[in-house]
């Protein structure tokens, strides 16, 4: 059975940085493409960013575009999510989740298959 945990939240100030783990178990990453998500209090959840398997082509939602990077290390098993210049408003419960590829409907949630049990993400001075 796929299991994806994430790892790596916490609370740091604004403008500061924390990296995101994503480790599966139970399967090998290399054939699946890994979305992140993020929940923020009383709202809906989003997509984030998605990198692919083939050729780890990434896309980045508008609000987290050059501030944010996708990585995976198939050898490792681990997608990560660098997360640079955080401002409160990326404050979350962060999620990744495993799909056959991205593609132009990478934040439709739907589309992917196997769900981590999230990360909290606080971003506060």
């Amino acid at each position: 059975q796929l299991q994806l945990v994430e790892s790596g939240g916490g609370l740091v100030q604004p403008g500061g940085s924390l990296r995101l783990s994503c480790t599966a178990s139970g399967f090998t990453l290399d054939y699946y493409a890994i979305g992140w998500f993020r929940q923020a209090p009383g709202k809906e959840r989003e997509g984030v960013s998605c990198i692919d398997s083939s050729d780890g082509t990434t896309v980045y939602a508008d609000s987290v575009k050059g501030r944010f990077t996708i990585s995976r290390d198939n050898a490792k098993n681990t997608v990560w999510l660098q997360m640079n210049s955080l401002k409160p408003e990326d404050t979350a419960i962060y999620y990744c989740a495993a799909t056959w590829f991205c593609g132009s409907t990478w934040y439709i949630q739907p589309q992917y298959d196997s769900w981590g049990p999230g990360t909290q993400v606080t971003v506060s001075s």
